[in-house]
């Protein structure tokens, strides 16, 4: 079973201010990497233009991000665990400042690809570091309620994103949705800097060594429950980023959409992932999370199966292509923070590590979806849908052997008690 945090991890430091204002703030420092996705999706075509590149070429700019998203989430949390929370975001907010001005400047295919792969690098620091921030506050149905939250507020962003890249894109070009993301990373670091507290005192905090630093990652991937329960809450929302991911190939060329109309998709997907997340907070304490996160595969699943029927005898149109986005995205979040939270309670010392691990596992699914299952899937919408239904698929088989496994402790614990 999930293994429940030790009685010395009481949190250090009491939020008194309101729960949304630290839920908000969590998911503004979330939300920054995959605001630096969306909105430079509409300008893709543009980019190719102004660069001169082809669209192959240009992918690598989305899948150079969410590489260097994945390796870099191997260190942020353990960084945090050593050094703080607070300056781990400081440095992760300042360098995708950086970065932003880097591509905004680019002359070159290649230095956009450069900036990319640092601006993913930077920007994780938020994600990783606003789950273990959650566990340093929080327990049990307060820590999930507060994590359903964040996505709630975290699916805004991602909605305005892609309407904000058409729009400057239309007025001013490309290279300011670039500047754009440059002045919001200075934005939120002020913020940050000015409400965001430090939850993990010095005397909680792990040696920085090599040594300290090896035995904490392989405890951590050695544990088989730990990479099963990773799996199961990331993997599936590949079911519906394969859609974002190919959003210029759907809307433009499939649906025949103009840039300015691609928020069709985003806020029909956002908005599904916020109704999750309301009935993920909504349900926390009255149910189990196992039987939670079983109702949020069930949706996803059956919405995924029906659109791959769908569409292998039917031609697509806007409803079809963009409906079952959101439903899948309903299903993912309603099962998401429940997992996670069984992922982080395994962990309640390394509360950093594991968060970093298991969103560079995450992320790394996602690198892959971008480089070589998106290019194959967006040939049509068929293909999108069959290849949705398989990334959810693979999530549940992740889920179900986390629960043959747990059932079979169970057991044996059982009998051990009636023989003695």
């Amino acid at each position: 079973m999930s293994a429940q945090p030790k009685p010395e991890f009481q949190p250090a430091v009491a939020w008194t201010r309101p729960v949304w204002l630290l839920a908000a703030l969590l998911a503004t420092l979330s939300s920054l990497g995959p605001f630096a996705i969306d909105t430079y999706l509409p300008a893709f075509e543009g980019i190719a233009q102004g660069l001169a590149t082809t669209p192959v070429h240009l992918q690598q700019t989305l899948s150079g991000y969410l590489a260097g998203f994945s390796v870099m989430m191997l260190f942020h949390g353990a960084l945090s665990d050593s050094f703080g929370r607070r300056p781990v975001v400081f440095v992760g907010l300042a360098v995708f400042a950086l970065a932003s001005v880097v591509c905004a400047t680019a002359s070159h295919v290649g230095v956009l690809i450069a900036g990319r792969v640092l601006q993913g690098m930077s920007c994780g620091a938020g994600i990783v570091v606003g789950r273990a921030i959650v566990r340093d506050l929080f327990a049990a149905v307060h820590a999930q309620k507060l994590m359903s939250q964040i996505t709630l507020f975290f699916g805004a962003a991602p909605a305005i994103a892609p309407i904000i890249g058409g729009w400057l894109f239309a007025g001013f070009g490309w290279r300011a949705i670039f500047w754009f993301l440059a002045l919001v990373a200075v934005s939120v670091l002020a913020l940050a800097a000015r409400t965001l507290p430090e939850t993990l005192p010095p005397e909680r905090r792990q040696p920085f060594t090599p040594l300290a630093l090896s035995r904490g990652y392989w405890q951590v991937v050695s544990d088989k429950r730990f990479l099963l329960l990773t799996l199961a809450a990331g993997v599936p929302f590949n079911a519906m980023f394969v859609f974002i991911l190919s959003a210029p190939m759907l809307l433009g060329h499939h649906l025949k959409l103009a840039p300015t109309q691609f928020f069709w998709l985003f806020c029909w997907g956002i908005s599904g992932i916020m109704g999750g997340a309301w009935a993920s907070g909504r349900l926390a304490g009255r149910i189990p999370r196992e039987r939670q996160v079983r109702w949020g595969f069930g949706i996803l699943l059956v919405v995924a199966l029906a659109n791959t029927l769908y569409h292998a005898v039917m031609p697509a149109n806007v409803f079809s292509a963009i409906l079952p986005v959101g439903l899948i995205g309903f299903g993912w979040s309603m099962l998401a923070p429940c997992v996670t939270l069984l992922v982080l309670d395994r962990f309640p010392e390394r509360l950093g590590l594991a968060s970093s691990l298991q969103a560079c596992l995450a992320s790394l699914s996602n690198a892959i979806v971008a480089g070589l299952v998106a290019p194959i899937a967006m040939a049509s919408v068929a293909g999108l849908a069959l290849a949705s239904f398989v990334l959810g698929f693979a999530g549940w088989a992740a889920w179900k052997l986390y629960r043959i496994d747990v059932r079979r402790v169970i057991r044996a614990e059982q009998q051990a008690q009636r023989g003695g």
